[in-house]
């Protein structure tokens, strides 16, 4: 099921979808990227009237991010703007190749005749708009260099273009000498004002560390206040969002280092490197950034200037909620407690209820992590939430309720009930992660229930939804717990109907979207384990199916367990198997799988068949169906049936076998996997054949219309096993064909049913287990 804590994180630089950064003392000044954006608006105002409505729509949508993202290289940049309207690219590039192949005076012209173009009411940057203002302050800041700074920046913006556009062989001679020229001038300049060395100590580092590199680089030198703002709200985003479309771990951890080696104090830049460390699941680093964005925010005094002396202690309160939050998610719980009571100790003296419903609500997810009853602690915090009117935090504990009253066998009526009432407060108070979280874990109840029809209903809703959220950077949400557990359910819906393509197309989405290092990962990881080992189960491949064993395990223990005894069974190592079950189920009834319990119940039986012990087996399969019954797993109900009506027609009551069949068959055919489909109509036939008094190689006449029957029931079986490519059920449907055929003397049908039994027994090479053994 969805987990249900995954969104109490609390992220102080999220409000309404808006991450909120601050870059402390970081001034904007000229660099060959901004030269090149001037460059592009200097020719939109120029030929504005001449340039098409949607051509202009799309340069104006783009200067925004080229104002404030980071500096890009000339080639990208010309690449984009081509993207949009290829004569002003082209405009653009004759112009930086003037300033860049021509002298400095060029470049200083460029800078005098900018003014012009924005001093106007009708002008395209007029001084009080974005674009205007973004100009004034290129102005001024190049306005206060002294002339080796913008001789250096001449440089700067040569190697900027010539990066991408190589000079002529003929022009590079004189390079050196230039250079040298370029290291006396930063010598001899010894008559600037203090002030303006200051500005120098500024300036240079962008020039050399920023600009001269391959196009390939990311940024080396400080980013401005707008562009680590952008930066940073757009990489905040896009982790939460679809971190697919941020920047690959290592790459935003180097930008980051590099904003934090200019700033160190920069406190929300240690809150993104904090979230880029949890999408690695870098325990060390996450906590660390985590423990010094806290720190630099208290020292930064934000808090406490817009609070009062409340700034100060919530900040406090809150580091510690999150660093409980960071313990929880990596399972160190007892590390997760302590934090969690130093936060409510210090929310206390605050009296803070808000924190304290939070750590409330952390609490009893602590306590259902380690396996406890927290229904208590649950309804307390849906209590608290209601009073102080958090429908958020209510919403949360009534879900936890609900995933708790699922799997402790709860009125599946209640529950949906209970669903519904959060549904609507969801829809009331436009909490779309909720509404996810919500549909996910419906799909996952309906999963358990057995009933297909409706978990498919509710993953094509989720999946088709479209999100209340505010739309930025062209993202939707779609990286959260909740679509990744519904694709997991669509995949496996998929597999068990034998549509193993349409299960590739999703693993294969779920692999893109989840990469192997984020977080949910290994909930695609877990299913498509699994989908592999029941196909090569089906198709009798045991040799393959049993390396997957290995690899679940790692997943899931208990998974791995009871896919090692279903191997070993297969294997007919009755001894180890049951050892493993056994062990499997104490294990289980400490923990309240029920699912698992009635899983090891039926396989159990299954091993008891082995030893003609149906008389032994019957106890289990009654207590099996007892709790199937009482926890509504109609799934695991319609199973147990199939494993009664089996035994029971091994006991010699075929009537009363084929009586019990005809209860399960409809919730069978409705909901189950084709496999079950399949075995459940193979069981008919064989019932169907001792009920008529058939008896092969014996003398007597049998009901000829219940062979038909069963010859009919047959035939259905037969499609279903050929859809999931089981060869090992289709060869013992041949071979009950064939014997079927030849009592009712249809001799054509008897030879061809003869003739594919034999080929595939020839194929299989393997002797064909007992009929009358197996299920």
């Amino acid at each position: 099921m969805a987990s249900v804590h995954e969104s109490l994180y609390f992220n102080p630089m999220m409000t309404n979808g808006v991450v909120h950064a601050n870059v402390f003392g970081i001034k904007d000044w000229v660099s060959p990227h901004k030269i090149s954006v001037l460059a592009l608006l200097y020719e939109m105002a120029m030929t504005a009237s001449r340039m098409a409505l949607p051509e202009r729509r799309r340069l104006n949508k783009l200067i925004l991010p080229l104002q404030q993202g980071p500096d890009l290289p000339v080639g990208q940049f010309l690449k984009t703007v081509e993207d949009c309207c290829p004569q002003t690219a082209y405009a653009v590039k004759r112009r930086l190749q003037g300033m860049a192949t021509g002298e400095l005076k060029d470049m200083e012209y460029f800078f005098t005749t900018l003014p012009t173009q924005s001093t106007g009411f009708d002008s395209e940057a007029y001084k009080t708009s974005v674009v205007g203002l973004f100009i004034r302050h290129m102005l001024l800041a190049y306005n206060k260099l002294s002339f080796s700074q913008v001789y250096k920046l001449y440089k700067s913006l040569q190697h900027y273009y010539h990066s991408h556009y190589p000079k002529p062989a003929e022009e590079q001679i004189g390079l050196p000498t230039l250079a040298a020229h370029d290291s006396d001038m930063d010598l001899t300049s010894t008559d600037d004002t203090e002030g303006d060395k200051v500005d120098k100590e500024e300036f240079d580092t962008p020039l050399h560390e920023s600009e001269l590199q391959s196009d390939n680089a990311p940024s080396r030198g400080p980013l401005s206040q707008k562009q680590a703002e952008y930066f940073l709200a757009r990489q905040a985003y896009l982790l939460k969002n679809d971190d697919n479309k941020a920047l690959k771990p290592a790459a935003l951890q180097e930008e980051l280092n590099n904003m934090l080696k200019f700033n160190p104090d920069f406190a929300e830049a240690h809150y993104v490197n904090y979230l880029n460390s949890m999408r690695v699941q870098d325990i060390f680093l996450s906590a660390h950034s985590l423990l010094h964005y806290f720190d630099r925010l208290i020292l930064s005094g934000n808090e406490g200037k817009s609070n009062g002396d409340e700034g100060y202690g919530r900040s406090l309160r809150y580091a510690a909620l999150n660093l409980a939050s960071l313990h929880c998610r990596f399972g160190h719980y007892h590390q997760a407690d302590l934090a969690l009571q130093e936060a409510i100790r210090i929310a206390q003296e605050s009296n803070d209820h808000v924190c304290l419903q939070h750590c409330l609500s952390w609490l009893y997810t602590l306590e259902q992590m380690k396996g406890s009853d927290s229904t208590v602690l649950t309804e307390d915090s849906v209590k608290m939430a209601a009073h102080f009117c958090l429908p958020y935090l209510a919403s949360l504990g009534i879900q936890s309720l609900v995933q708790q009253g699922a799997t402790q066998g709860k009125m599946a009526h209640k529950l949906m009930d209970a669903l519904k009432d959060t549904d609507i407060l969801h829809w009331k108070h436009s909490l779309s992660e909720l509404i996810e979280i919500s549909l996910a874990q419906t799909t996952s109840i309906w999963r358990m229930y057995g009933k297909s029809t409706m978990a498919l209903q509710q993953a094509q809703l989720l999946l088709n939804m479209s999100s209340l959220e505010p739309v930025n950077f062209g993202v939707q949400q779609n990286n959260t717990e909740a679509f990744a557990v519904v694709l997991c359910h669509l995949a496996e819906l998929h597999a068990e109907q034998g549509l193993y393509g349409a299960v590739s197309e999703i693993i294969q989405h779920l692999k893109e979207q989840f990469p192997p290092h984020t977080q949910h990962a290994k909930l695609w990881m877990l299913c498509d384990l699994k989908i592999q080992f029941e196909k090569h189960m089906n198709e009798g491949k045991y040799h393959l199916a049993e390396p997957l064993v290995t690899a679940i395990s790692a997943l899931n223990k208990t998974e791995g367990l009871y896919r090692k005894a279903q191997v070993l069974k297969a294997l007919h190592c009755s001894t180890e198997a049951y050892r493993i079950l056994q062990r499997l189920q104490v294990h289980c009834e400490k923990t309240k799988c029920t699912e698992m319990i009635i899983r090891v119940m039926l396989s159990t039986a299954e091993l008891h068949w082995e030893s003609s012990g149906f008389s032994t087996a019957l106890p289990l399969l009654l207590q099996a169906l007892a709790l199937a019954r009482q926890h509504h797993l109609q799934s695991l109900s319609s199973e147990t049936i199939l494993h009664l009506a089996f035994t029971q027609l091994m006991l010699g009551v075929p009537e009363q076998a084929l009586n019990v069949l005809h209860e399960a068959i409809e919730p069978v055919l409705a909901h189950r996997a084709v496999m079950d489909k399949g075995r459940t109509m193979l069981l008919a036939a064989r019932c169907q054949m001792v009920v008529a008094g058939f008896r092969p190689n014996e003398q007597g006449q049998p009901d000829l219309h219940l062979v038909a029957q069963a010859v009919d029931t047959l035939n259905e079986a037969a499609a279903y096993f050929s859809m999931l490519n089981c060869k090992e059920r289709l060869r013992d449907v041949h071979y009950l064909q064939a014997q079927l055929h030849h009592s009712l003397g249809q001799t054509q049908q008897c030879k061809k049913s003869a003739m594919l039994f034999r080929l595939l027994d020839q194929e299989l090479q393997s002797p064909a287990p007992a009929i009358s053994m197996r299920l």
